[in-house]
């Protein structure tokens, strides 16, 4: 089992180069320059030493990117190392160990700005007026005359008599004659038998 797997970051050290094969298949071709820290032997301080590394891109991907691979721009990329070889039109046998790219990430794009929609316009942040908490008049004090409208108005005589309880009036007494009679009347048998029927 073999693993053959390549994660690398840098800058890129030209601008793309996009071109096609004969059977209409882009291609995207540009370096990436991916520092190595060595330190040196003979200041013993440690130093960025440069890796070029060549990368190629395929398909139609290639060339929708194309005009954001400039110079300087820093990348991520993922991918894989091919070996290719090959003879000039010298005749003289040549040959590179490249990545070939399956997926990059743009980390920086140098001098472009994001592009902003048309018809946008960034809202102006306002800031709240600040809260003036409202003035409330003190209470007048009150006058003397005022006082004294106020005050409860003592009570008249006359309505004093008026608003008295009425003392109940004694019952009168029966006189002894009347007590008899009364006596007399209760003690009178009744005319009618109820039993008697009519």
């Amino acid at each position: 089992m073999s693993i053959n797997r390549v994660l690398i970051s840098g800058n890129l050290t030209k601008d793309g180069e996009l071109r096609s094969t004969s059977s209409g298949t882009q291609v995207l071709g540009f370096g990436v320059a991916v520092n190595d820290r060595r330190k040196n032997a003979h200041t013993g301080e440690w130093e960025d030493y440069p890796n070029f590394v060549d990368c190629t891109m395929f398909g139609n991907r290639a060339g929708s990117i194309a005009m954001f691979m400039k110079k300087g721009t820093k990348v991520a990329i993922e991918g894989k190392l091919r070996y290719s070889k090959w003879q000039d039109n010298a005749g003289n046998n040549r040959s590179k160990l490249e990545v070939v790219v399956d997926e990059i990430e743009f980390l920086s794009a140098k001098n472009q700005q994001p592009a902003q929609p048309q018809g946008y316009a960034p809202q102006q942040y306002q800031q709240p007026q600040a809260y003036a908490p409202q003035q409330y008049a003190a209470p007048q004090p009150m006058q003397p005359m005022q006082a004294q409208q106020m005050a409860p108005q003592p009570m008249q005589p006359m309505q004093a008599q008026q608003m008295a309880p009425q003392q109940a009036q004694p019952i009168a007494q029966a006189s002894p004659v009347q007590q008899a009679v009364q006596a007399a009347q209760a003690m009178q048998p009744q005319l009618y038998d109820e039993d008697i029927p009519f």
